[in-house]
């Protein structure tokens, strides 16, 4: 287990974490969450032994794997799918050691290390690896493509998918579903429900953070306070404990008045000075309690736009994509008023393309497309984080914006997205990616759009955040198309989904659960298009099958060593019964060795108990995942 007792933890000369003491057992899967730069990282660092702690111990067992996403991705010339086999050091290892082995003509060593390789899953690693990057959004024909032909968010996702394919007793990560969408997020999703160690996850995601943990790990003024269960049961958890923790700061704090109104009263009174004294002393041993700050640190709204034309836009046959490469053609589209719809689509089918023609950076190739003129677009996308000004502030940015506007307005504007102070007059070039995402959040915001289009907004916001713009999108009175792989978000602010689908846009006739459903059984088509069932293919059912080989690798593991230790126990328990049936071992000069016999023997047949139990266990569960996953293929 990971244990931390009394710990402190600093960043320079930021205090992060004191006097912490937790617990994370064996196989939990936990959650951590907290406020952007309270020391989520920093503490998946001394984890990893890249930080020591400044006082107090923390403990991991020292034959723990310990597994995590790179976060620098080397400009190298290999393919995509040697990278991510590359990340199982053990596996290349063995193979330079077989390749000089062979090399040497050494027939022993070559037997052995073809041993250690195949308990190393050498011989489907190929199919493994393949399996995690298809589920990680890379098409088969790229996947021998060199690392240097992908952007950097699609490097990020082949350090990933180095992770997910190596063996590991734990597993950190870090907002895993950054650079991802919301296909590949439930793909990694259904991935960690079946992995086996002990998981370690940051993230903003409330809907991944439910469907992935049974224990949420809290920062709380300095302090990691654990919640048992999803999200949703650390929610309610929170909301008693802030509702108790609020009485008993109420009650503390009429404890303090009635010392001070005491001291004040009697502190120069020579009969009472000796009580004033021993009150002035009680009132400094007292602990102060913080007041209880539920509120998000973030409130902002949008305001009614000037105009609400209708419609705002008018597609009629319309065909998009770049150059002579049609994305996206026969577009039936009117946005009005109120429209909130929400793209899905599986990556590279066209939601960014559609949402570019929307914003006029793509223009159409053919067909009818209107806007109004009083059409007025807010349109939010990672990339434009690149072109904020570095030397100029958010104060700067948004007055230009509206020049005439007094600093104090724009001050209190920019307050509501945590630009307080002097924060609002901060260069912008050190900033994180979440300050920068939350800035051009402000500027779009304060622009007054009736169109608003959002690709991924919620990168890098942490969950007040994201609860803000949760909250504002909801009061829009203007047109919304978004994309976004949190599916708290689109299922809270969107009333209409559309799936963008093999050219096509047409509305989805469900929900996400229904869009759930249909992603990870490729062999049905979705309800959206009312097509028939078909059987799966015998690419997917190789796809799939290697899938659930990965993912019961440890039960596997597990019932191949206790059949092992079983053997071995059995064997000795039968040179013991060997040694007892001998009648010369109960004689009197024997007396001590039939003792330490019969000990050991009672020792062996409780370790052979144990061990049954243990591959009892392990075999329920790979039936049971067998059985769901043969119901799955038919």
């Amino acid at each position: 287990m990971i244990q931390f007792s009394d710990l402190s933890l600093m960043r320079g000369s930021k205090m992060l974490l004191q006097d912490v003491n937790a617990v994370v057992y064996p196989g939990h899967k936990a959650g951590l969450i907290g406020a952007n730069g309270c020391g989520k990282s920093s503490l998946f660092a001394l984890i990893r032994g890249e930080l020591h702690p400044e006082q107090g111990d923390f403990a991991i067992p020292k034959d723990w794997q310990i597994v995590w996403v790179a976060q620098e991705t080397p400009a190298v010339e290999r393919s995509a799918l040697d990278y991510v086999i590359d990340g199982d050091r053990r596996y290349r290892a063995l193979q330079a050691q077989l390749k000089e082995a062979e090399e040497s003509h050494n027939g022993e060593q070559i037997a052995v290390l073809h041993g250690l390789l195949e308990q190393a899953g050498a011989y489907d690693i190929e199919s493994r690896a393949a399996t995690i990057l298809a589920g990680l959004g890379f098409a088969n024909d790229v996947m021998n493509n060199s690392v240097n032909a992908f952007s950097g968010g699609w490097r990020m996702r082949l350090n990933l998918a180095q992770a997910l394919l190596c063996y590991s007793d734990l597993l950190l990560l870090d907002e895993p579903t950054n650079h991802l969408d919301l296909d590949a997020v439930i793909w990694l999703e259904k991935w960690l429900q079946r992995y086996t160690g002990t998981l370690l996850l940051i993230s903003h995601d409330k809907s991944f953070l439910d469907s992935t943990v049974n224990e949420i790990i809290s920062v709380e003024q300095q302090k990691l306070v654990s919640y048992t269960g999803n999200y949703d049961a650390y929610e309610i958890q929170r909301a008693e404990r802030l509702r108790l923790q609020s009485l008993q700061y109420q009650k503390q704090q009429d404890q303090i008045a009635h010392l001070e109104s005491f001291i004040n009263r009697f502190g120069a009174k020579a009969s009472k000075a000796k009580q004033a004294q021993s009150r002035v002393k009680q009132l400094a041993r007292m602990e102060t309690l913080l007041p209880v700050m539920a509120d998000s640190h973030f409130t902002f709204r949008f305001l009614v736009p000037p105009k609400l034309p209708n419609p705002l836009v008018k597609m009629e046959q319309v065909k998009v994509g770049y150059g002579d490469k049609v994305i996206l053609e026969k577009l039936q589209l009117n946005l009005v008023p109120g429209s909130r719809i929400g793209l899905l689509g599986k990556n590279g089918a066209g939601k960014s393309t559609l949402i570019k023609l929307l914003a006029g950076e793509n223009a159409p190739l053919h067909g009818v497309y209107e806007t109004s003129a009083g059409l007025s677009i807010g349109y939010f996308a990672q990339h434009q984080l690149e072109f904020l000004r570095a030397d100029d502030s958010p104060l700067a940015h948004i007055q230009r914006l509206d020049p005439k506007a007094s600093e104090q307005s724009l001050r209190d504007f920019l307050g509501g997205f945590g630009f307080r102070g002097d924060d609002a007059l901060a260069k912008v070039a050190p900033m994180s990616g979440g300050e920068k995402a939350r800035l051009v959040l402000a500027l779009t915001v304060y622009q007054k759009p009736n169109l608003l289009l959002l690709d991924e907004p919620t990168n890098h916001l942490d969950l007040d955040m994201r609860h803000a713009l949760n909250i504002a999108l909801q009061g829009f009175e203007g047109a919304m198309v978004l994309v976004s792989h949190d599916r708290y978000l689109l299922s809270s602010v969107c009333d209409d989904f559309y799936l963008v689908d093999s050219g096509q846009v047409q509305v989805f006739n469900g929900d996400l659960d229904d869009y759930k459903a249909w992603i990870l059984k490729p062999e049905q088509s979705a309800n959206a298009t009312d097509s028939p069932k078909v059987k799966p293919e015998r690419k997917n059912i190789k796809r799939l099958e290697a899938e659930f080989r990965q993912a019961t690798q440890g039960l596997r593991k597990t019932i191949t060593m206790c059949d092992k230790t079983m053997a071995d126990l059995h064997s000795k328990l039968a040179k013991m019964e060997t040694e007892l049936s001998e009648t010369e071992i109960y004689n009197a000069e024997n007396k001590m060795q039939l003792k330490q016999i019969l000990a050991e023997q009672a020792k062996l047949k409780g370790q052979l108990e144990e061990t049954e139990m243990q591959w009892l266990d392990a075999q329920e569960q790979l039936e049971l995942q067998q059985a769901e996953f043969d119901l799955l293929l038919n």
